[in-house]
């Protein structure tokens, strides 16, 4: 679906170069953040552990090490989920239009509602609360001797992937009118592909400025997929006599 989403450049170029803006507005300033955190955070590991101070120099620098990449990768996990809330929040005008590009390319009843302003702010916070709660759960497990920076990396990225799909996808289940627990409900019976579009999205973002050039083409696969979900979950018209 995402790589169907690509294919929208073909057909909307004009209108998807300017989902490009917010993507790129958005990709700056966390990624100026990040850079920041990382130059402060061999500083804040040292200020977080004083009762190292007195351990074999060798040890303290391996376990600050350590503590410091768990706390990178916590940050980078926030930022992700903090990308994509923020991108759409910015660019919520250019998006739906992607959105309604899509649903028109696709045919059929083309929906009237729309989330609005505040609701779109609604539920950027949400996904940035469930990104903290994330990036917190990921620091912790990588204070787990041994196997907790592995771990922790990659629940991570799972919990990041899952997060970016659910909120891609809800625009287009909240334009349709679908209710929260049936919308819940149609993403737990499709938990899989739900989470093979995050992950394929995320590794699209792990590439240097691929997240800018990514975030159109995402909006648009997040419909196809939604529309094809909601498809499959309507019933099927009686066959005629």
């Amino acid at each position: 679906m995402l790589f169907r989403g690509f294919g929208s450049w073909r057909a909307r170029p004009k209108l998807m170069a300017l989902g490009l803006i917010p993507a790129a507005i958005s990709f700056v300033l966390l990624a100026a953040a990040l850079i920041t955190f990382a130059a402060f955070l061999p500083t804040i590991i040292t200020w977080a552990t004083p009762f190292a101070e007195s351990w074999n120099d060798v040890l303290r620098d391996i376990i600050r090490f350590l503590l410091g990449l768990v706390a990178f990768g916590a940050a980078s996990v926030l930022a992700v989920i903090t990308f994509t809330a923020l991108t759409l929040a910015i660019g919520d005008p250019f998006y739906e239009r992607i959105s309604r590009g899509v649903e028109t390319d696709l045919g059929g009843e083309i929906p009237d509602a729309e989330g609005g302003f505040w609701r779109g702010i609604i539920d950027g916070l949400q996904l940035v609360f469930f990104g903290v709660l994330a990036a917190l759960l990921m620091f912790l497990l990588g204070l787990i001797p041994v196997v907790g920076s592995a771990v922790a990396a990659v629940l991570g990225f799972i919990i990041t992937a899952r997060l970016l799909a659910r909120e891609l996808t809800s625009r287009t289940f909240e334009s349709h009118g679908v209710p929260l627990a049936a919308r819940r409900q149609l993403l737990k019976q499709n938990r899989w592909r739900i989470l093979g579009f995050g992950v394929i999205t995320q590794l699209c973002f792990l590439v240097p400025l691929g997240a800018v050039v990514a975030m159109p083409a995402a909006v648009a696969g997040a419909t196809l997929l939604a529309r094809e979900l909601l498809t499959a979950a309507l019933p099927s018209p009686p066959a005629s006599a």
